[in-house]
C-alpha cells in the first residue's frame, strides 16, 4: 500500500477514473477489493472491536484485516478510537464518508442477491 504523490493536478483532474494519475483512481483502487466491501458492510451496523469484526468478516486473516483497516481509516472512511485501558480496548467505526460508501456496497449487494443465479448459470454454460 504504497502512497502515490499526486502534484499539479485540478479538483476536476484528481476526480477523473479515466486517468492513471488521479487520486480518484487510487482511492477506487484502494477501496474496490472484496475485504473493503465486506468490512465496509460489517461495520455499516454500528461500532466493533477488531475480533468481533474478524469474526463477522468470515476467512479474513489478522494480517488482511489490520491492512484493509489501516487503508480505509487512510482513507477517512474508519474512525479507529483506542481507549487507554489495560489491555488497550480499540474500536471502528464508518465515518460519514464510509456511511456514504456503504449505501454503494448495499446496492452492489442487492445486485448480487438479485443475479446470482444468473450469473452462475452463465458460469456454468461458459464453462461446458
Amino acid at each position: 500500500m504504497g502512497t502515490k504523490q499526486v502534484s499539479g493536478l485540478s479538483a476536476a483532474e484528481q476526480a477523473d477514473l479515466s486517468r492513471a494519475d488521479s487520486l480518484a483512481r487510487e482511492i477506487f483502487s484502494d477501496v474496490a477489493n472484496k475485504w473493503a466491501f465486506l468490512i465496509i458492510e460489517t461495520l455499516g451496523d454500528g461500532v466493533l472491536r477488531f475480533s468481533e469484526l474478524r469474526q463477522q468478516v468470515g476467512g479474513i486473516s489478522h494480517k488482511m484485516l489490520t491492512q484493509n483497516l489501516r487503508m480505509l481509516e487512510r482513507n477517512g472512511l474508519v474512525e479507529r478510537t483506542v481507549y487507554p485501558t489495560v489491555p488497550p480496548k480499540v474500536e471502528y467505526r464508518l465515518t460519514e464518508p464510509g456511511q456514504g460508501l456503504r449505501a454503494t456496497v448495499d446496492t452492489m449487494c442487492a445486485w448480487t442477491h438479485k443475479y446470482i443465479t444468473d450469473i452462475e448459470s452463465a458460469r456454468q454454460a461458459f464453462d461446458s
